[in-house]
């Protein structure tokens, strides 16, 4: 038997999750959806009404007539034998109408719930994302929304109809079998529930320890087979499979224990629920054979107290969801709940763009209040200029980029462009005047045409094929069957490195932004295929205000201007020329670099 104390999880509170979700069961801007919600719950009264006035009514009374002894009424009671058997359809029929009433409610809100996670968890910062795991937060979201349908089933269909259920039955023992039957049955309800949810809350933890030992069992035969030569190597065949028959003889045991409690569950249940019909129809023969009562009454008894027994068999099933679904839902509400790290200004106007001068006016920036990666940064870059930023890994050359992009706010100073405050204006309209190469390329798992079109929502197929020809990667795209459609698998991994900088280009071309980041684009890549990109890159610059943040000091050598940093700081800037004769850290890197090339040389030739 199950132990005295509840091992159960924390739940959250039922009330308080329902009352975060009625506002997408109830919509608004959705009459039709309201009236579908009122139509079925007029169907759910209406089956009630069927199952406990109809079916066991009818069969009291055709059972009635029968025992008097007259074959008069042979019709009538034939007539109530069909009214039975057409209430018990009538239940039936409309229960499905109901569902089928129902399920575009049920559908819709959990489409509109998923919908507003999702637009939430692109709201929230890049920090988020980053201290998150990706499939942690999709299965949040999986969970959440699977289990509102669950649960409006359950709550709407199962709960509330058997306590109106409940309510009639009470009515009606209460009006023709007195107070005695109906205290009992409310007994029975409430040892019912208690020892369900009692016996509910033991198995939960049971599950959850036998689950646990599967996962182990799973997880031990894996390695063993992963690591196989070295199960060879040290003839330990017959230990790994003791250690494997140890580990599946706990899970056996566990699933053992627990099903044994599923048969405790169902014997308790039996046990109370037969208790009671035997006390109900014994205190209806007592008052039979007083006179007081009819042998169809022991029929109505019976008829009601099965159909009440019913939905309260699958009480420990539906406690455990709707616990579970509770869970899962607070857990998506969380994320809802989340506050986005950056935000819009009330009334922030957009971004106006009209020579693309960029200023870095005394920023700091650091990812946590211990680690300050910018400390005073001034840069001021003209417009149509291309500024290279080059330093140490760790200088904070990439979190420039971000910072422009406005994924963090800065810690002091600000950025303008064409002198707005990039702090105070919409994010949507500074995303929309920067245009990025990023070093490692992300490509969707679609076609080649759909990840160039990116760049700008409602690209035609001549802007596509105009940005691939500028990037120059037409002639790849044409050389393949299927051209533009071809598709480029997960994370674009069918295409080379370059193939991949080369859509991430012609992306950006479709957007066509004023200010262009190029953010260590060609660094992943190999020299031939660099020194091809570098010359595509160096043609989209002209015309625009070009940020290049560079590891490889030889492919920043024709910026107009270039920025070191060092430790957060601006180190020394100027142009090529001016930063060799400097001597300084440029100048340092320089010829590092240069060495390691006529190293990398020397062992290609050998």
């Amino acid at each position: 038997m199950p132990p005295q104390t509840s091992t159960s999880a924390p739940e959250r509170p039922l009330l308080g999750t329902m009352k975060r979700f009625l506002p997408y069961l109830w919509p608004k801007d959705s009459p039709g959806l309201r009236v579908r919600i009122v139509i079925a719950l007029l169907l759910v009264v209406c089956s009630k009404l069927v199952q406990v006035y109809g079916a066991p009514f009818a069969l009291q009374g055709a059972i009635d007539r029968m025992a008097s002894g007259s074959r008069d009424g042979v019709w009538l009671v034939a007539a109530l034998v069909a009214g039975y058997a057409a209430a018990r359809l009538g239940g039936v029929l409309f229960d499905n109408l109901r569902n089928a009433v129902f399920e575009r409610v049920g559908q819709d809100a959990t489409r509109r719930l998923a919908s507003d996670v999702f637009r939430h968890l692109h709201r929230l910062s890049l920090r988020f994302h980053l201290e998150r795991r990706t499939g942690a937060i999709t299965k949040v979201v999986e969970r959440g929304t699977k289990s509102i349908d669950t649960m409006l089933y359950f709550l709407l269909f199962n709960i509330a109809p058997t306590i109106l259920e409940l309510a009639l039955v009470l009515g009606i023992f209460w009006t023709r079998f007195g107070v005695w039957l109906v205290a009992g049955t409310l007994a029975m309800v409430v040892v019912y529930i208690a020892f369900t949810r009692w016996v509910t809350d033991w198995r939960a933890k049971l599950r959850e320890q036998m689950n646990d030992l599967d996962t182990g069992a799973v997880a031990h035969a894996v390695d063993s087979l992963l690591n196989f030569e070295t199960v060879k190597y040290f003839n330990a065949e017959d230990r790994e499979a003791a250690r494997y028959d140890k580990a599946v003889s706990a899970y056996a045991d566990a699933a053992v224990t627990s099903e044994n409690s599923l048969a405790w569950l169902n014997i308790g249940q039996a046990l109370i629920t037969n208790l009671m019909m035997g006390a109900g129809l014994a205190l209806v023969v007592f008052g039979w054979a007083d006179g007081r009562f009819t042998p169809g009454d022991v029929v109505l008894v019976s008829t009601l107290l099965a159909q009440l027994f019913r939905p309260l068999d699958l009480l420990g099933m539906v406690y455990r969801t709707i616990r579970q679904g509770v869970i899962d839902m607070g857990s998506m509400f969380d994320l809802i709940d989340t506050d986005a790290e950056v935000k819009d200004m009330p009334g922030a106007p957009p971004l106006v763009v009209e020579k693309g001068h960029v200023r870095f006016e005394g920023v700091h920036f650091g990812y946590g209040p211990d680690r300050e990666i910018l400390k005073g940064i001034d840069l001021d870059i003209p417009p149509g200029a291309t500024v290279a930023v080059v330093g140490p890994s760790g200088a904070g050359k990439s979190t420039l980029a971000r910072l422009m992009y406005r994924f963090y706010d800065l810690t002091g100073g600000r950025i303008t462009i064409d002198g707005q405050d990039i702090s105070q204006v919409r994010q949507a309209s500074l995303r929309a005047a920067i245009g990025i190469v990023p070093q490692d390329t992300v490509l969707f798992n679609d076609t080649i045409g759909y990840n160039i079109a990116y760049g700008r929502e409602g690209a035609g197929p001549d802007e596509i094929a105009s940005a691939a020809r500028g990037a120059a990667i037409a002639g790849f795209i044409q050389s393949l069957p299927e051209g533009f459609d071809t598709r480029v698998g997960e994370r674009g991994l069918k295409l080379s490195g370059g193939e991949k900088q080369r859509v991430a280009i012609a992306r950006t071309l479709v957007k066509n932004p004023p200010i262009l980041i190029l953010d260590e684009a060609t660094s992943a890549l190999d020299s031939r295929t660099e020194a091809d990109i570098q010359a595509t890159l160096e043609a989209i610059e002209h015309g625009r205000t070009t940020i290049v943040i560079a590891h490889r000091l030889s492919t920043v050598v024709h910026a107009d201007r270039i920025v070191v940093l060092e430790a957060g700081r601006v180190a020394e800037q100027g142009t090529h020329a001016e930063l060799l004769r400097r001597q300084g850290l440029y100048a340092e890197m320089w010829a590092r670099q240069a060495q390691e090339r006529e190293a990398g040389e020397e062992v290609a030739v050998q």
